[in-house]
C-alpha cells in the first residue's frame, strides 16, 4: 500500500512538471513567467525545476550574474542553486498552513539575475497530499430525542472537518447499521457535506432508553483516511419539541473597519414547549471543538450578534457561523442556526514598495534606457483598492517601466545625465492605489552620477593679450594663463604646455611654462628694437582617459624703454667722432643756415623724441640752434672784429623719464668770399665726381685731352650744379638731404594702430611694418579705406 502511494505521488509530480514545462514553453514568447508544481511535505533539498535552463541562461555565467529567488513571504520556502540554476525546497512545505482551503495553492517567486538586471516571475503550485484525516469536533456526542419524535424527524449532527482539499477532503459519511436511524447528507457552503440522522421507526423509552451509533467520515484519498464519532441517543419523554430557527440561513455584510460592538443581526429561534422547555439560549459553536473563537459576540438571551474585535478582509472574507439554539428543558433540545457574515474590503492597506535590486552609481554617459533599479509593489487590499500605480517626479531624467504582470517596475534613465549639472539624484518613488480615499507610500532611492571626462579645459580669455617691458630679467615670470575644467577629480586636473606642432620659429627657445600653474617665464631679456610683437599657442590638457585639451593664442607686445642714447649721424669725422668743420663766407646775412646736426634714437615715442641745445658756444650773439630741428643759423652778419673760427658744442637728448644724451662738436670757420668759392668748388667737385661716375670714366677714356681743358670742364659743371636759392646749401655734405632728422609712418595691424619712427632715408626709400624701425602704439581710430597712412608733419625732431 505504501509503495502504491509513493508511485502515485511521483507520477503526479512528473505529470505536473511536464505540464509546467509546456506552460513555460507556451509563454516563452509572451512573458518571462515559469510555473512549477510540487507536492506538499516534500523534504528540504527536493528539486522543483531548473530555472536557468527554463529561462535560457548560460550555465557558465550563473556565478557572475548572481541568480537568486526572492519570495514575497517571510518564509524562504525555496532557494536556487547558483551553480546549476536548480530550484530546491528550502524547508518543509505545509499546504494547509500556507493556503488553508484556498485552491489552487500557489506561491509567487521572483527570479532575479544581474549584469544586466532581469527579473522573471516563478509560480510554484503546492499540490495537496492526503496527510490529514477527517476529524469531528468531539469524540463523543449525546443526542436527546423525545420518544414522541415522529418517523422521518431529522437531527443535524456536527460534521467532520478535513484540512485537505479536493479529492483528499471529506467525501462521505457512513452510519453503522441500526433499526432506528439512517444517515442522510446535504451540501452546506463551506462545511461541505453535513450529516443528518433520520428517524426510521418510533422510539420507545420503556423499551430502550439509549441507542449507541458510530458515525464514520471518510475522505477520497488513496488510501482513504477516516474519523469517527460515538453518538449516544438518549430517548426522553419530556420536552418533545426542539427549537426552530425562523430562517434557514442568516446572511449579513459588514465593512472590515467596523468598530467593536457593531450590531450585525438578531437570531430568532422558537420552541413550542412551555416553561423551561420553551426558553431558548444561544451560543456560537466551533467547527472543530467546543465554543468558537470567531471575532463576534452573541447575546445568549436576545440572540443579537455583534462585532467583538477588528475584522480584516485580507485575512478572511467570509465567516460561516453555527449558532446553537437550545432550550432549558431537563433534557435540552437544540437546533443549529446558520449565519454567513461577509466582510467587505476597505482601503486600509498602503502599497508596499520593495527595492529588489539597485545600481546606485551610474556613469553620466549611460545611454537612455539604462536600468537603475528593480522595484516590486504589493497591496494587500482587493479590487481597485489593491490596484497600484507607481510614478517618479516628472522633472527627473528617470521613469518607471511596468512588468507584464504589473507587480514590478524597472527604474530606467530616459535622458542623458550630466554630472556637471547634477551630481546626485534623490529619486522619490510614489506608489498610489486606486481606492477611495487613495492611500500611498513613498521610497527614496539615492543615485550618484559618476564623472566622465566629457569637458575640455576652457581658458578664462581667448585670445590673451599681454604687454611686457623690454629689458626684463631672464627667468622671471612675465604673465600667466588659466584654464578651468568642469569635470571633477583627475578629469579636471589641468596641465599646461607650449604648442610645438605649429610651423615656424618655436617660442620654447625663449619661453617656459609651468605645467601646473600656467605661469610663463621669459628665458631671455626682450629687446624692443629687435622684437616688437610675437604670438604663440598654449595647450591646456586634462588628466582624464582619454584626455581632452584646448588651446589659446597668446599675443605679446614688447613695450619700449628708454635704453638707447641718441646717435649722432652728422657731423661725423673720419675717425668716427661726432665732430665736423663748416666753412662759411664772412659776407652771409643773418639767418644763414650754417649746418644741421642730425641724430637718431632707436627708441620710439617720447623716448625717441630728440631735443637740441647749445652747451658751449664762443659767441652767443652770432649763432642760434633750433631745439627741434638741430639747424644752426647765423643770428647776425659777421663783422670785421668777429673771430675767424668758432666752436659749437651741441647736446642732443631724448625725452625719456631718465633722459639719455649725446654731444656733437661743430667748428665753424669764417672765410673770405673767394676762399669760400674755392672751397665750395672743391667740395662740389668731390660730390659730383661721386655722383657722376660716367663723367669720370669718360675723362679717363679721353686721356689725350688736355688736363687744363678737363679741369675747366669740371669747374664749369660744378658751378652749374651748385647754383641754389640758398647760397649756404653748397656746404651740405649730402645733396639729397632735406634737413629732416626723423620721419614716421602710420600703419594698422588688427584693431591697433602703430607709428614707425626712424631716420629719414634717401629719396625713394621706405620703412615697412615688421622691419626694425621704431613702433609707437596709437589710439585706435579706424580708417575705412586704407591700412597704412603717412602722418602729415610726422617729423618729431
Amino acid at each position: 500500500m505504501a509503495v502504491t502511494d509513493i508511485t502515485g505521488q511521483w507520477l503526479h509530480v512528473w505529470i505536473s512538471f511536464c505540464l509546467a514545462l509546456l506552460i513555460v514553453t507556451h509563454l516563452e514568447g509572451i512573458s518571462a513567467q515559469i510555473r512549477y508544481s510540487i507536492l506538499e511535505e516534500s523534504k528540504s533539498g527536493t528539486a522543483v525545476g531548473n530555472v536557468a535552463k527554463d529561462l535560457g541562461l548560460d550555465l557558465g555565467s550563473l556565478a557572475d550574474r548572481n541568480l537568486r529567488v526572492v519570495s514575497g513571504t517571510k518564509q524562504d520556502l525555496f532557494k536556487v542553486n547558483p551553480r546549476d540554476g536548480v530550484l530546491l525546497v528550502n524547508q518543509k512545505v505545509d499546504r494547509e498552513d500556507l493556503c488553508g482551503n484556498t485552491v489552487p495553492c500557489v506561491t509567487n517567486l521572483k527570479a532575479v539575475i544581474e549584469n544586466p538586471l532581469e527579473m522573471h516571475q516563478v509560480i510554484v503550485e503546492i499540490l495537496d497530499v492526503n496527510d490529514n484525516a477527517p476529524k469531528f469536533p468531539e469524540e463523543n456526542y449525546t443526542l436527546e430525542v423525545l420518544e414522541s419524535a415522529i418517523v422521518g424527524s431529522r437531527f443535524q449532527m456536527e460534521g467532520a472537518h478535513d484540512l485537505d482539499v479536493g479529492l483528499n477532503s471529506l467525501q462521505s459519511y457512513k452510519l453503522n447499521h441500526n433499526p432506528y436511524f439512517r444517515l442522510e447528507t446535504e451540501e452546506f457552503g463551506e462545511d461541505g457535506k453535513v450529516p443528518f440522522l433520520i428517524l426510521q421507526r418510533p422510539l420507545d423509552r420503556e423499551h430502550t432508553t439509549q441507542h449507541w451509533l458510530l458515525l464514520t467520515a471518510a475522505d477520497g484519498g488513496k488510501p482513504s483516511k477516516s474519523g469517527t464519532i460515538n453518538i449516544t441517543v438518549v430517548v426522553s419523554d419530556v420536552n418533545d419539541n426542539s427549537p426552530v430557527c425562523d430562517r434557514q440561513k442568516y446572511t449579513i455584510t459588514v465593512k472590515e473597519n467596523a468598530p467593536a460592538g457593531t450590531f450585525l443581526l438578531t437570531i430568532n429561534a422558537s420552541d413550542s414547549d412551555d416553561g423551561m422547555n420553551g426558553e431558548i439560549e444561544y451560543s456560537i459553536r466551533s467547527k472543530l471543538r467546543g465554543l468558537s473563537s470567531e471575532p463576534f459576540d452573541l447575546n445568549s438571551r436576545s440572540g443579537k450578534l455583534t462585532v467583538k474585535e477588528g475584522l480584516d478582509f485580507e485575512e478572511k472574507q467570509i465567516y460561516e457561523i453555527k449558532v446553537l439554539a437550545a432550550d432549558k428543558g431537563v433534557v435540552s433540545l437544540s437546533t443549529h442556526c446558520n449565519v454567513v457574515v461577509r466582510v467587505e474590503d476597505v482601503n486600509d492597506n498602503q502599497p508596499e514598495i520593495d527595492i529588489t535590486s539597485l545600481s546606485s552609481r551610474i556613469p553620466e554617459d549611460a545611454p537612455p534606457g539604462t536600468v537603475v533599479a528593480l522595484v516590486g509593489v504589493t497591496d494587500h487590499d482587493s479590487g481597485v483598492n489593491g490596484q497600484v500605480v507607481c510614478s517618479v517626479p516628472g522633472h527627473l531624467p528617470f521613469d518607471l517601466k511596468p512588468s507584464p504582470d504589473g507587480q514590478s517596475y524597472s527604474l530606467v534613465t530616459i535622458d542623458n545625465l550630466d554630472k556637471e549639472t547634477i551630481h546626485m539624484y534623490n529619486i522619490t518613488i510614489t506608489a498610489k492605489d486606486l481606492g477611495t480615499p487613495t492611500l500611498s507610500s513613498t521610497k527614496v532611492i539615492k543615485v550618484d552620477v559618476l564623472d566622465v571626462n566629457d569637458n575640455s579645459p576652457l581658458f578664462t580669455e581667448s585670445p590673451y593679450t599681454f604687454y611686457v617691458l623690454e629689458n626684463n630679467k631672464p627667468g622671471t615670470s612675465v604673465f600667466s594663463v588659466s584654464a578651468a575644467d568642469a569635470d571633477s577629480d583627475e578629469n579636471a586636473a589641468v596641465t599646461y604646455s607650449l604648442d610645438h606642432k605649429r610651423p615656424g620659429p618655436t617660442v620654447t627657445s625663449f619661453l617656459n611654462i609651468n605645467e601646473v600653474s600656467g605661469t610663463i617665464s621669459a628665458l631671455k631679456s626682450f629687446d624692443f628694437e629687435t622684437l616688437k610683437t610675437f604670438h604663440f599657442q598654449v595647450v591646456a590638457t586634462d588628466s582624464g582617459t582619454p584626455s581632452l585639451s584646448s588651446n589659446v593664442t597668446v599675443n605679446v607686445f614688447i613695450l619700449d624703454q628708454n635704453d638707447n642714447a641718441p646717435v649722432i649721424l652728422y657731423p661725423v669725422s673720419s675717425n668716427g667722432s661726432a665732430e665736423g668743420v663748416e666753412e662759411i663766407p664772412r659776407n652771409v646775412n643773418a639767418g644763414h643756415l650754417v649746418t644741421k646736426v642730425r641724430a637718431y634714437d632707436a627708441d620710439i615715442g617720447y623716448n625717441g623724441w630728440l631735443l637740441f641745445s647749445l652747451q658751449e658756444v664762443t659767441d652767443h650773439t652770432l649763432f642760434g640752434l633750433d631745439r627741434y630741428t638741430g639747424q644752426i643759423r647765423t643770428l647776425r652778419s659777421f663783422t670785421e672784429t668777429d673771430e675767424a673760427e668758432h666752436k659749437l658744442v651741441i647736446l642732443v637728448k631724448d625725452n625719456g623719464n631718465v633722459s639719455l644724451s649725446a654731444t656733437a662738436t661743430v667748428i665753424v670757420k669764417v672765410v673770405e668770399p673767394k676762399e669760400a668759392f674755392a672751397a665750395a668748388d672743391v667740395t662740389s667737385e668731390a660730390n659730383n665726381q661721386g655722383e657722376n661716375n660716367v663723367v669720370f670714366y669718360l675723362t679717363i677714356t679721353l686721356g689725350s685731352v688736355s688736363v687744363l681743358f678737363l679741369v675747366s670742364i669740371i669747374v664749369l659743371i660744378a658751378m652749374q650744379c651748385s647754383k641754389t636759392t640758398d647760397y649756404s646749401s653748397k656746404y651740405l655734405q649730402d645733396a639729397n638731404y632735406d634737413g629732416t632728422l626723423c620721419h614716421s609712418i602710420q600703419y594698422r595691424s588688427g584693431d591697433k594702430r602703430y607709428m614707425l619712427v626712424g631716420p629719414r632715408m634717401s629719396i625713394g626709400s621706405t620703412i615697412v611694418p615688421g622691419s626694425h624701425a621704431n613702433t609707437l602704439v596709437l589710439p585706435n581710430r579706424r580708417r575705412a579705406s586704407e591700412e597704412a597712412l603717412p602722418i602729415s608733419g610726422s617729423s618729431l625732431m
